[in-house]
């Protein structure tokens, strides 16, 4: 009888093909190299990646900016991990001892640190089942932008049918899914987006959408009972006049700002403010779990939430993927493809 130590001695002996980087910097400093595959912990699982997601969490993690990160316990000089990616989908190739919630063969999305790998260990407690009807294609990049929406729009912001959500930076990855999942809550949506992307934004199903190149969101009679900001490029004050009396402004993500603390700064700043006034001022910061995730699964099969993939890329060209990003030229999500899968399009 093979036994999980046996698994795991067994597929962590052989090296395999990784994006890596030893230093902080641009997407220059990113390279596909053959490393020793990763071992696992008692309370990990072992993937084979079909597919992983690109995010601006990668690309802070990539940067080391702001160097608040740095100070969070990512490296100080250079990444404590290796090879980076968060999203990923594929098989399950081991299990530690402590598994409960998989076995060797299933279909699992979720986080793994260093998901820009042919296998990449992650947490049990952040994987869940791949649906059958979800692609891999589309797990791969639902885990990271599609829970922190979810958890933005339901667990902070409690978005009820009727209300009027702003979503800031609608065209990214957390923005296409936080304009979904408004819909389905019965929300009517707004987004802003740059020009080339209004169009996509409205296929998503926003009800209006903005132009932040040509019009100013600000000025509605009434304003808005949500506003979910991914964007990080206005100040608290611009989106507190954006707000109606007692709306909820749920600030996502560190974007904007200095290199020192990024967004973090107005991130406080709206803490400090939100208990003189009846507009209720947050920060965010999602939680990696899989009750998340098997919720996000379930308004993806029923056709709720459509993850929006942009581009694709196969694991070679990841430095390219996040040159793109850093430009402006990914819309929606980007997918890195790694091991062969039929769901992909060429």
């Amino acid at each position: 009888m093979t036994t999980n130590e046996d698994r795991r001695l067994e597929a962590t002996k052989d090296s395999h093909a990784a994006i890596v980087q030893d230093a902080y910097g641009t997407a220059d400093v990113l390279s596909l190299s053959m490393i020793q595959r990763p071992t696992i912990e008692p309370n990990q699982v072992l993937i084979e990646v079909h597919t992983a997601g690109l995010d601006r969490g990668v690309e802070h993690l990539t940067t080391g900016l702001p160097y608040v990160i740095r100070i969070m316990g990512y490296g100080f000089l250079k990444p404590k991990n290796r090879v980076p990616g968060l999203d990923v989908a594929g098989r399950v190739i081991a299990v530690g001892d402590d598994v409960t919630r998989f076995v060797v063969g299933d279909e699992v999305f979720g986080i793994a640190k260093g998901s820009y790998a042919m296998f990449a260990a992650a947490d049990e407690a952040k994987l869940a089942i791949k649906p059958a009807s979800v692609t891999f294609e589309q797990a791969g990049v639902a885990a990271v932008s599609g829970t922190t929406a979810l958890q933005a729009l339901t667990t902070v912001a409690d978005v009820q049918p009727g209300d009027d959500v702003l979503v800031i930076g609608a065209s990214g990855g957390v923005g296409s899914y936080a304009v979904q999942i408004a819909k389905d809550l019965g929300a009517t949506v707004t987004g802003v987006a740059s020009t080339p992307k209004v169009e996509f934004v409205r296929s998503l199903g926003a009800d209006h959408v903005v132009d932040y190149t040509q019009e100013d969101f600000v000025g509605g009679s009434a304003g808005f009972d949500v506003i979910v900001d991914i964007g990080g490029r206005n100040s608290l004050s611009r989106l507190r006049s954006a707000l109606s009396p007692t709306g909820t402004l749920v600030i996502v993500g560190g974007e904007g700002g200095g290199r020192i603390a990024g967004g973090i700064g107005r991130q406080l700043r709206a803490l400090v403010v939100s208990p003189f006034t009846k507009q209720r001022l947050t920060m965010f910061i999602a939680k990696e779990s899989h009750e998340s995730m098997e919720q996000l699964a379930e308004y993806i099969e029923r056709g709720a939430v459509t993850p929006a993939i942009g581009q694709r890329f196969p694991l070679a060209d990841a430095p390219e993927a996040m040159r793109q990003m850093g430009a402006g030229e990914i819309t929606g999500k980007a997918v890195i493809a790694v091991h062969g899968d039929p769901t992909l399009k060429e």
